[in-house]
């Protein structure tokens, strides 16, 4: 037998008790649970598995502590549970067992198969559901640049290996097209995409028609959808990363994909308040910006002899406020963010990214001095062009007036046409260049 093997056995064996403890439930308020009689066998994060009388057993979390008892919320419905129901105390850390078997695989929260190809074979190392990053002293430096067949993204906003970057937008303005064209046309090994709370009726339309087979040929897609409690929401980010820890185990470079981070938030704020957190900024409790950090720092550059997840997270921008807090903390923790703008999409134009809004921290360390000429000079002429955008509408602008103005009104069109892309189409990093150093020669 090998040493994994072996291993995997003794930490199932390991988590069998030798004996069943087991409190009852004290009191239900709306989506919360007490339990009392075990309160000094569990902490923060325990399992406990309710029992009722002629229903499945119902598995909880540990939440919190008040007045001697155990506060648990539930993964699943609370109906059918009742005063005086059994509460077993469940494992301390839940583990999940990827293996390379999973590419290709939808999953669930708790890795049970959804799409219905047969049972999900189970790997031999265990990775906890809430893991730590790995230490700041000993992680690599970001890689080189990674393509990800998007021109606009890889020539404006070029992402290097074990970067995270962030998508910012409202509801309808192009994140889900975004991601799975990064899902098919990126040049990663494995994609790893976690759907938290998203619309049932989506799931089906994003994996057949946005991510197809090719896509998913190479992904592992984790789903949870916004009916499911929030601690099963919440937990589907948790795997998500799982998943993407084990193939950067494994000396893979992985594309981790959350859509949306603002939904993990959202779940977050419902299970800090049910356990009683004061709300702070726009009702969120103070555990969600912590549980924000914990979650994005999990992505980044492996140790040495490891690969490198570089992430993809979307956030939705409530209003259209890029300043509401969740946007200010995830910016304030990624590695850059790229602004998709509802009046480009208005217009037309897809991707709708808002190129004078978007930043990537890694240029322009990543760039060659010709490239970096070549973004800087586009920059300007977008933002030249932008600048005086009102009056040229009005027909106030007088040709010859200003050179700068001038090469920025007749190469504006060009940079637009490069900006969009189809989703069917795909663009590697050196076209990219070409293609953008072709359409500023045009200029002068």
């Amino acid at each position: 037998m090998s040493n994994q093997f072996v291993e995997k056995l003794t930490e199932k064996v390991d988590d069998i008790s030798a004996y069943r403890l087991f409190g009852r439930v004290t009191k239900i308020l709306g989506m919360m649970v007490e339990i009392g009689g075990i309160e000094k066998e569990l902490s923060i994060g325990s399992l406990c598995i309710l029992k009722p009388r002629g229903a499945e057993p119902v598995p909880c979390e540990v939440v919190g502590f008040r007045d001697g008892h155990v506060m648990l919320m539930a993964f699943g419905n609370l109906q059918r549970v009742g005063l005086g129901c059994r509460a077993e105390v469940g494992a301390e850390q839940i583990h999940t067992y990827p293996s390379d078997a999973w590419l290709g695989r939808v999953i669930n929260a708790f890795a049970a198969p959804l799409d219905g190809k047969g049972p999900l074979p189970e790997g031999d190392v265990g990775i906890p559901l809430r893991n730590s990053p790995p230490p700041a002293h000993s992680r690599k430096r970001l890689g080189p640049k990674l393509d990800l067949g998007i021109r606009a993204i890889n020539t404006f906003l070029s992402t290097c290996q074990g970067q995270r970057m962030g998508i910012f937008s409202g509801s309808g303005v192009g994140k889900s097209v975004l991601m799975s064209m990064l899902a098919r046309y990126g040049g990663a090994d494995v994609n790893v995409i976690g759907l938290v709370g998203e619309r049932g009726r989506e799931v089906q339309e994003f994996l057949k028609d946005e991510l197809g087979e090719d896509g998913l040929a190479k992904s592992v897609v984790i789903v949870a959808t916004s009916d499911e409690p929030p601690l099963t929401r919440r937990q589907a980010a948790y795997m998500t990363m799982a998943v993407a820890e084990y193939f950067r185990g494994q000396g893979k470079q992985v594309l981790c994909m959350i859509d949306s981070v603002t939904r993990f938030a959202m779940a977050q704020r419902e299970i800090g308040l049910s356990a009683g957190e004061p709300p702070t900024t726009k009702g969120y409790p103070p555990t969600t910006f912590s549980e924000l950090a914990q979650l994005l720092e999990r992505a980044g550059p492996g140790v040495e002899g490891e690969g490198d997840i570089t992430g993809y997270f979307t956030v939705l921008v409530e209003g259209d406020d890029h300043n509401e807090p969740v946007s200010d903390a995830v910016r304030g923790i990624i590695d850059g963010h790229i602004v998709l703008d509802r009046a480009i999409a208005d217009r037309g134009r897809y991707p709708a990214i808002d190129i004078l809004k978007s930043v990537s921290r890694s240029m322009p360390k990543c760039l060659t001095p010709e490239q970096e000429k070549l973004v800087r000079e586009a920059r300007q002429v977008i933002s030249t062009y932008e600048d005086m955008a009102e009056l040229i509408r009005l027909g106030a602008y007088k040709k010859g007036s200003n050179p700068k103005v001038d090469e920025a009104i007749k190469l504006y069109p060009k940079l637009e046409d490069f900006l969009s892309q189809k989703a069917e189409e795909h663009m590697s990093l050196d076209d990219g260049y070409r293609m953008l150093a072709g359409i500023l020669a045009q200029g002068g």
